[in-house]
């Protein structure tokens, strides 16, 4: 029997039992007894009454009994459970707090410094694996153009994308007049501006070498150059800190899981694949736990990240992946907090300092 995941399908007295279970796993990782829960205030029941209870919980899906005679674990369900309905509110130490804000704001001209900051703090403050996100962009194109003569056969290509400015240099066999250079930067403005690279299509091509006239020869190149720059843009990026406290856990104990979680690492497509999708650009921590992660690899393990938002718009992620026995108190309250202050970070002017 499997109720539905919702608020009111356990009685106070189930939720007061499966929150005192998790909890205790969480701190130990030792399966739960009904002995252990009569020491708790909080259930005022007899150990008969706890072992009925957690007999019911266990048919409901949200304890497992890993043994014959042995306490209860909490199943997947009862994490999901316990992250959406049970978990008590953690409020980060203002030591905490002041150390977050200290590191932030010395890094806050940099998105890439910054969210590798956010991500070393987030593995020290929790004692987990943290990872600091670029997601896949969906529709890359370029805003303005510049193309500047550097000698005969030398220009470099100038690339307004976003706040993001790239240059690449163009060398012909075929001379380039400083005039050639200000008409091409004239025809790319017009013509292939905000446009993604698959829609620099040959009959746009055709029409720019036509607008060019006799410096025609230097479309081919440029326009190489432009989708080029504009493809290494949409792979996004993952970056790790703290893969070694992994062997902290007995979860990864198990070599030949570690190896396949540090190829996962490694590889990083499958997992970049999860978050690009599944961050939406709001103001809630997202929850992945065991099987909920599309990666078969993490079925024993809790993916918990955040969008980084910048005016609207969003540039990135803080993320923890530990096991599904994780302090997600802890977690969920330092990856909120990390994220809202990456983003108040670059919200805020570069020249501001307190």
């Amino acid at each position: 029997m499997r109720l539905n995941h919702e608020k009111g399908e356990l009685s106070e007295r189930k939720k007061l039992i499966l929150k005192a279970i998790i909890d205790a796993h969480i701190a130990n990782g030792e399966p739960v007894g009904s002995k252990f829960l009569t020491q708790n205030q909080q259930i005022a029941c007899s150990s008969a009454t706890i072992r009925n209870e957690m007999a019911e919980l266990e048919e409901y899906g949200y304890l497992e009994q890993p043994h014959t005679s042995a306490g209860r674990i909490p199943s997947e369900l009862g994490y999901r459970f316990y992250v959406d309905w049970l978990i008590d509110r953690y409020n980060l130490t203002q030591n905490e707090i002041n150390e977050l804000q200290r590191n932030l704001r010395q890094k806050q001209t940099e998105l890439d410094a910054i969210m590798q900051t956010a991500a070393s703090l987030a593995s020290k403050l929790t004692n987990y694996t943290a990872l600091a996100i670029k997601p896949r962009q969906a529709r890359i194109t370029v805003q303005r153009y510049e193309l500047m003569r550097l000698d005969d056969y030398t220009a470099v290509l100038i690339m307004v994308i976003g706040s993001i400015v790239k240059t690449k240099y163009i060398r012909s066999n075929r001379p380039i007049p400083i005039e050639a250079t200000i008409r091409l930067a004239g025809v790319l403005n017009s013509r292939a501006t905000n446009i993604t690279a698959a829609e620099i299509t040959l009959p746009l091509m055709m029409e720019m070498e036509r607008m060019m006239g006799e410096y025609d020869y230097l479309v081919t190149p440029v326009v190489k150059a432009v989708c080029e720059i504009i493809s290494g843009f949409d792979g996004g990026e993952i970056r790790f800190e703290g893969i070694n406290r992994l062997l902290s856990y007995p979860e990864f104990y198990d070599m030949d899981r570690l190896r396949e979680m540090l190829a996962l690492f490694e590889k990083k497509e499958a997992l970049l694949k999860v978050l690009s999708e599944d961050a939406p650009p709001n103001d809630r921590v997202q929850v992945l736990i065991g099987r909920e992660n599309l990666v078969k690899v993490m079925d024993n393990s809790t993916l918990v990240f955040k969008a980084i938002v910048d005016h609207g718009r969003t540039v990135g992620a803080i993320g923890i992946i530990g096991p599904t026995r994780m302090d997600y108190k802890r977690v969920i309250a330092t990856i909120d907090s990390l994220s809202r202050g990456v983003s108040e970070a670059l919200d805020r002017p570069k020249d501001h300092e307190e």
